[in-house]
């Protein structure tokens, strides 16, 4: 029986010497590990060469590999889009192994003990369900251990290794050495006043997540710019694990915000602030995504009275170019739209939206204009300032971040995000899946198309029967007797 690491070794040893992104998958194709390479040959057979096994001493890593039966892999143009398209197809996949390595980090956090009469501040490394409130958790442990000891002088709080000593007044002697330790209080307080100090070091500690969530996001940046990508790589976890423990809050007040806002009023807003006629009732917004140039496709979403009306969504394939060019990409599918609405003598929106700044909306006027139809109002929501562009000669304008108006245009231009980038994965995991039958030898392009056509879906391919292959165009005995052979081993994603 052929030992599937050796098959593994054969497929990393076939892939390019040049930069990308591999997917390892399990025997039942599933995608259970997603990386990223300069050099995608050299950074795949490490994993699988018996004399380079750098993952057997770290078990999570060799278990990992243990389970790989499949490999994929996306080549991209350089080490920026590498990092940029592994960090997307994580999102997507959700690998257990990526997972479980982000996971087992384990940075520290800060847990107050407020069930007690004294709260103290200590150091954990694990979250628990109990009366305490938790902090973090913080990427750098020694600068966290420097901060706690400063805020114990600045508060005048309680770390775990105190023990303050009670006063026959019912007061408390914090510390033995007052002046050693405290340096913004009296060493004798009571516990009322000992918990003003501890809700102000709280609310300093909560400030102290967010600032360091900046800096960290800065440090990526600046690693990627100077191509310190694997550093990037490493900032971008500890990036998101500080993110996701800040997060509920954040959405939290999101939600708030959303469900405060009358659309309505937003409508209203809108319209006085673009100089509408009326209220724009219906709004359909466009949005590209591709990766690296590749798989580009585009959405548009429609609105009625300020809601998601998901029957009119659509979706387009780019098809007039292949490359990079979101410009070029919104003229086609803005065109397209309405081309069509105008043959079929539909009704044009109140207000159409594009997802970028001036140039994505002047190749929007343009696909108008080539098509000789009368634009209705048109504009661009720019992402870094939230800027709204006009087509003509006015002015940009930059809405207060609390305004209705501005939040229903970034819901559109989010949902309309959203869905491209829905389409997007879609398209590469049906392209991902059509390679598996590519790996199968003697299945040349005809039977392919035959096998497809006749089941419609690979999911379906992957179950039929010896005897429901043998049904398709092309597909004899032998080749089918292998085939069904290839597919039981779980070659092919589901």
């Amino acid at each position: 029986m052929p030992n599937p690491s050796s098959d593994v070794l054969r497929k990393a040893r076939a892939l390019p010497h040049a930069p990308g992104v591999y997917l390892m998958k399990d025997r039942f194709g599933k995608v259970i590990y997603v990386g990223k390479a300069k050099d995608l040959r050299k950074r795949a057979t490490t994993y699988f060469q018996p004399s380079r096994r750098f993952a057997l001493s770290q078990p999570k890593i060799a278990a990992m590999v243990s389970m790989v039966r499949d490999l994929d892999h996306l080549t991209v143009r350089s080490e920026a889009e590498a990092l940029l398209l592994e960090g997307k197809l994580i999102k997507e996949y959700k690998p257990k192994y990526n997972t479980d390595f982000v996971d087992d980090k384990q940075f520290l956090l800060v847990r107050v003990d407020l069930q007690n009469q004294l709260p103290r501040f200590r150091l954990t490394r694990n979250r628990k369900n109990d009366q305490g409130r938790y902090f973090g958790p913080f990427a750098h442990a020694g600068m966290l251990r420097e901060t706690l000891l400063e805020m114990r002088k600045r508060f005048g709080i309680l770390l775990h290794d105190a023990r303050p000593r009670k006063l026959s007044d019912g007061r408390f002697s914090l510390y033995d050495d007052a002046r050693a330790e405290i340096f913004a209080g009296h060493n004798e307080v009571t516990p009322d006043e000992y918990r003003e100090r501890v809700e102000e070091a709280c609310q300093f500690l909560d400030g102290k997540a967010r600032e360091w969530l900046k800096e960290l996001q800065e440090e990526m940046a600046l690693c990627a710019e100077e191509r310190e990508f694997e550093r990037a790589a490493e900032l971008r976890d500890l990036v998101g694990a500080l993110r996701e423990t800040i997060a509920p809050t954040r959405k939290f007040q999101r939600h708030v915000l959303k469900a405060s806002a009358d659309p309505a009023e937003a409508l209203q807003g809108l319209s006085e602030a673009l100089g509408l006629s009326g209220l724009p009732a219906v709004i359909e917004c466009f949005d590209v995504s591709h990766v690296s140039g590749t798989f580009a496709v585009a959405s548009m979403v429609s609105f009625c009275d300020g809601l998601p009306d998901k029957a009119n969504y659509r979706r387009y394939k780019i098809r007039s170019f292949v490359g990079n060019d979101d410009c070029r990409a919104m003229e086609e599918v803005v065109g397209r739209r309405y081309r069509r609405l105008g043959r079929e003598g539909a009704a044009f929106p109140d207000l159409v939206v594009v997802d970028g700044g001036k140039g994505q909306v002047g190749f929007a006027l343009r696909a108008f204009l080539n098509a000789s139809i009368e634009p209705p109002p048109l504009i661009g929501l720019a992402k870094k300032e939230e800027r709204i562009e006009f087509p003509d000669e006015r002015e940009a304008i930059v809405l207060s971040r609390r305004d209705p108006a501005l939040r229903l245009l970034q819901r559109l231009r989010d949902e309309s995000h959203r869905f491209a980038n829905q389409f997007n994965a879609e398209w590469r995991s049906r392209k991902i899946r059509e390679s598996a039958l590519d790996d199968f030898p003697g299945l040349g392009p005809v039977r392919k198309a035959n096998l497809i056509s006749h089941f419609g879906t690979f999911e379906k391919i992957r179950k039929a029967s010896e005897k429901q292959l043998l049904a398709v165009d092309g597909i004899g005995p032998v080749l089918g007797k292998e085939l069904r052979l290839f597919l039981s081993k779980g070659k092919l994603e589901a």
